[in-house]
């Protein structure tokens, strides 16, 4: 039976990941990182998301290892507001968490190996990858190369999303079962906030998503009555 490990954060991208997983995979997994994230409040959607797929979940803890640098990773740091889409700077963007992807992919060969999954799934995508070198078809290519040097037989890694917009990514979700009602519980806010503030990098690339695809963000509804 084919079987695949999905790297979970409990935002939009995995979410999608693991419905998509399901549909294409006789078994699988989700693997979730706890790294002291200023929107660990994903790990607790990667949970109740989990439950809804029906999938085993496994959360390792990775302490303090990517202190710094970021405002995801350094509390002392703001997560940068804008007004719009337009007023995004080009580049690297400041919420890069340097090491992150690569080593959540070396742990995730890790489990991947133990539970005898085939494959590996990772929402990583070129489109919207704010500039992060983590999130291009190379560097994954490259992982997946080295990642099969050092064991005993290759472990793939697969990127459903690598070549899709975000209004295509929620056109996927919407074709997937139990998807969007999932996305309703997931974190895509980079403060965490619920409802998400809808000016950080992550949450204006999730609004355009849905904006282009003319679909309402189940997660807004959900948000706004959390708020009550």
């Amino acid at each position: 039976m084919a079987k695949a490990l999905t790297i979970l954060s409990g935002g939009q991208d995995s979410t999608t990941c693991l419905y998509w997983a399901k549909e294409h995979y006789d078994e699988v997994v989700a693997l979730t990182f706890n790294y002291n994230q200023r929107h660990i409040r994903e790990i607790e959607s990667a949970k109740i998301i989990a439950k809804l797929a029906k999938v085993p979940h496994e959360i390792i803890d990775m302490g303090s290892i990517f202190a710094g640098l970021s405002p995801l990773t350094d509390s002392r740091q703001s997560v940068e507001k804008y007004e719009s889409l337009n007023d995004l700077p080009c580049g690297l963007e400041k919420t890069f968490v340097p090491g992150r992807n690569i080593l959540f992919l070396c742990v995730a060969a890790n489990r991947a190996y133990v539970m005898g999954c085939e494959d590996m799934i990772i929402g990583v995508s070129e489109e919207d990858f704010g500039g992060y070198p983590d999130c291009r078809s190379d560097f994954i290519r490259k992982m997946e190369e080295a990642l099969a040097s050092g064991l005993d037989r290759r472990i793939a890694i697969k990127t459903p999303l690598i070549n899709l917009t975000k209004r295509m990514t929620v056109e996927l979700a919407q074709s997937l079962e139990g998807c969007m009602e999932a996305l309703a519980h997931s974190t895509t806010c980079y403060n965490g906030d619920v409802p998400p503030c809808g000016h950080c990098h992550s949450c204006l690339l999730r609004q355009k998503g849905f904006t282009e695809a003319g679909v309402s963000d189940p997660l807004l509804s959900r948000g706004q009555l959390d708020a009550r």
